[in-house]
């Protein structure tokens, strides 16, 4: 028998297979074989790693695309969830909720992390 990998999402050993999908009892997710190894890293314009959940800081104005709005400088966005490589369109890798605003993506570049 072959050596399972541990889970990527809460590093057990309890993993088995489901035809071509690797599955955790314990946590519920599935991947396949070679989507286990997280090799793209998000980070913040101050060079932090970026998790979905952090909170961050908009680091200079951005106009609102199809509107006259403006998110200024300072404001708090709080839990984000940062997407994964094939999501990513035109770099906008942030995906979040601003008051007053609503849903809306966000270049990594933009931001601090708090």
């Amino acid at each position: 028998m072959s050596q399972m990998p541990n889970c990527p999402s809460c590093d057990s050993s309890y993993v088995y297979q489901d035809r071509e999908r690797l599955s955790c009892p314990e946590c519920a997710h599935e991947w396949t074989a070679g989507e286990g190894e997280k090799t793209d890293v998000v980070k913040c314009s101050n060079g932090n790693q970026l998790n979905s959940g952090d909170s961050v800081t908009v680091i200079r104005d951005l106009k609102v695309k199809g509107s006259s709005s403006v998110v200024k400088v300072g404001t708090r966005v709080k839990n984000i969830r940062v997407l994964d490589p094939e999501y990513v369109i035109d770099g906008h890798d942030i995906d979040c909720k601003i008051d007053g605003f609503g849903a809306m993506k966000l270049k990594s570049s933009v931001v601090k992390k708090n």
